[in-house]
């Protein structure tokens, strides 16, 4: 399979979009070589700027530039984004609802080896809380061209949640990339596996797994975190009558919270979250990060097998 690190994929997109988006400009903190920014930079020079390491203030340039009718990609690693430049992001730009996008590299565990400092495993959850604030979570070569294209499109501030790892081809293109609708990548009966981000192959492993000791798992998608599509979620819910979801973010505030919120008050069935469990990360090997936090496929099986045997719909 075709593989990309899916912030070339951005920077590539963000190039090949600059025409039809005149009023495109890009702002990075001095890591433009790291978010891959840099190849929008080279090319449109006067529309590409580096604030250094002032990623507050770069927000705030940006909140400024779209009242002039600008369109801002803000782009650095997504721990700074969201936590460091928090403030002009909630008081600026989300109270304001002004049409900035930002882009957080980097995110969940995929910086590994620059250790807990620098990964971004809350960001969702400050995002997702945040007023007026889309929230894009894509998985591979197509959902991530789709969510660039979709979040320019779009009118309002955007959060885009980008990983550094590299990322295959799971989806027919990237013109079916909807902000508010969820994927049915695989169907089944027995249990739904809800997934949002670069987890999805592991998830799609783990659900050929299943199928091989007759349990028959659908796998939602959920590139959009905010606006959240309950009605497919439900849909499953109602179908399966249990859910797990898998992230590679903290398992509160993030996917699994907007599963468990939703399911609570409007069709309850038995949940298990799957991603990091409360704590921080660490330096090491991403490989051996994904282990340890038991988001591989193998650890995916498990909770969902562990899951039917309580629902207690298939015989073991």
């Amino acid at each position: 399979m075709k593989q990309k690190p899916m912030r070339l994929v951005f920077g590539e997109t963000l190039c090949e979009l600059a025409n039809e988006f005149p009023e495109l400009v890009v702002l990075d903190a001095d890591v433009s070589s790291s978010t891959q920014t840099k190849w929008f930079g080279e090319k449109f020079k006067n529309r590409f700027f580096n604030f250094g390491i002032a990623e507050a203030n770069m927000v705030s340039a940006a909140a400024g530039m779209s009242t002039c009718g600008l369109i801002p990609v803000v782009s650095t690693f997504a721990f700074l984004l969201t936590l460091r430049a928090g403030d002009p992001v909630r008081s600026l730009i989300a109270y304001n609802n002004l049409n900035v996008k930002l882009a957080g590299g980097y995110a969940g565990l995929s910086d590994f080896a620059d250790g807990a400092s620098h990964q971004a495993v809350v960001d969702l959850a400050i995002m997702r809380a945040m007023p007026n604030m889309t929230v894009l979570v894509p998985s591979d070569i197509e959902t991530t061209r789709g969510a660039v294209k979709a979040m320019l499109k779009y009118h309002g501030p955007v959060y885009l949640r980008l990983s550094r790892d590299m990322v295959g081809s799971y989806h027919e293109g990237d013109e079916h990339f909807k902000i508010g609708k969820a994927n049915v990548i695989k169907d089944g009966n027995d249990i739904t596996l809800a997934v949002c981000g670069t987890l999805l192959p592991q998830v799609l492993e783990a659900a050929q797994e299943l199928d091989k000791i007759g349990i028959q798992a659908a796998v939602l998608e959920f590139t959009s975190l905010k606006p959240f599509d309950y009605e497919t979620l439900v849909r499953y819910a109602r179908k399966t009558g249990a859910v797990v979801t898998v992230e590679e973010h903290t398992i509160l505030g993030g996917l699994g919270g907007a599963v468990a919120e939703s399911l609570s008050e409007i069709y309850p069935v038995l949940i298990k979250r799957v991603g990091i469990n409360d704590c921080f990360g660490e330096s090491g090997a991403y490989e051996d990060l994904l282990n340890k936090h038991q988001l591989t496929a193998k650890y995916i099986y498990e909770a969902a097998n562990n899951l039917v045997y309580r629902k207690g719909s298939v015989n073991k």
